[in-house]
């Protein structure tokens, strides 16, 4: 394979100097992505690119990686899937356009370029690609898990949507709903690192543990952030939960330490599209979700504590500290 990718260009400070024990692998998954999201029609190959070549953290194809070089060696096999498992940006480009976003990784969304059945039908594309990519495999096991884990997805997705307005919706109704459409993919990446890497079924699922734990703090930071971060350090359009109404934790947090008349309050401005994040630093809602968020990192870091030592452990071990201090 070809060693002219610099990862250093694709993938966002600080995950490129976390990535160095796979650097060698990443790049080589990089190629793969490059050679298979092709087309042989030029607007449809320009779409394809930017859509899921444009960089970004790369999460998690390194989930995979590492999770297989912390427990083994990295096969051909987690080549091919390090490549599936980052095709799957094709659950942010349908995002994008659930949420009218009109930027992310500081470039224009695929739907503000174009429009939203371009960006759903690229999302497919994207999709059905990583399907048939996972299928070139001997056994179908990526396949069935990468399947159950898009079901879940899905699933969350859906949840999401059918709880817009449900103010009343339970912090614990909230994470499990980013578990499903978050999380279940990192642990997807893990399971299948670990798995193609030859490790005992208790490793992988403590690796698939791991994955998940550390989705959930992600996407909670994530939710943050859209509340208290800038466009211009995410890269990426924000203040979308509160246009599509959706109740994240930050939000869930005030309504349920808010009085009644404050809560009243609360929800008409928000049915005014108003932003103000008085409320949630009111409430100390902004301190009670970055607790929340190293709460799940710091189980994610107890299932990297079990991994036997070597620099892939370690950086699994860094990972959620690093994930939940984007918010800092």
């Amino acid at each position: 394979m070809s060693r002219a990718i610099n990862l250093r260009q694709l993938v966002s400070p600080p995950f490129h100097s976390l990535y160095a024990p796979i650097q060698q692998e990443l790049a080589d998954a990089e190629e793969i992505l490059h050679n298979q999201l092709r087309s042989k029609h030029a607007d449809i190959d320009e779409k394809v690119r930017h859509g899921c070549l444009l960089g970004g953290k790369r999460l998690r194809p390194a989930l995979l990686l590492l999770a297989a070089k912390a427990v083994g060696q990295v096969q051909p096999e987690h080549l091919t899937l390090a490549a599936v498992v980052e095709i799957h940006t094709a659950t942010l480009i349908h995002d994008d356009v659930l949420d009218e976003a009109q930027l992310r990784r500081h470039v224009k969304t695929c739907n503000a370029i174009w429009d939203n059945e371009a960006s759903v039908l690229l999302g497919d594309f994207l999709f059905t690609h990583s399907f048939y990519l996972a299928s070139t495999l001997e056994t179908t096991y990526a396949c069935r898990t990468i399947g159950d884990a898009t079901n879940t997805v899905c699933e969350g997705e859906l949840r999401q949507i059918a709880n817009r307005r449900n103010f009343a919706i339970s912090e614990s109704t909230y994470i499990e709903i980013i578990d499903a459409k978050t999380a279940a993919f990192c642990g997807c990446a893990c399971q299948l690192g670990g798995h193609y890497a030859g490790a005992s079924p208790d490793v992988v699922q403590s690796l698939s543990r791991y994955g998940r734990n550390l989705g959930i703090a992600f996407q909670i930071t994530d939710d943050l952030l859209d509340v208290v971060g800038t466009e211009a350090d995410t890269g990426k359009t924000l203040g979308t939960d509160i246009d599509k109404q959706k109740p994240t934790l930050p939000l869930i947090h005030a309504l349920e330490q808010a009085s009644s008349t404050e809560r009243e309050a609360i929800l008409k401005s928000i049915d005014h599209g108003n932003k103000d994040s008085n409320w949630f630093e009111q409430f100390g809602s902004i301190g009670y979700t970055r607790q929340k968020a190293h709460e799940f990192a710091s189980r994610a870091r107890q299932e990297a504590d079990k991994l036997m030592a070597n620099p892939a452990a370690e950086v699994l071990q860094l990972l959620p500290e690093c994930v939940v201090s984007r918010a800092v």
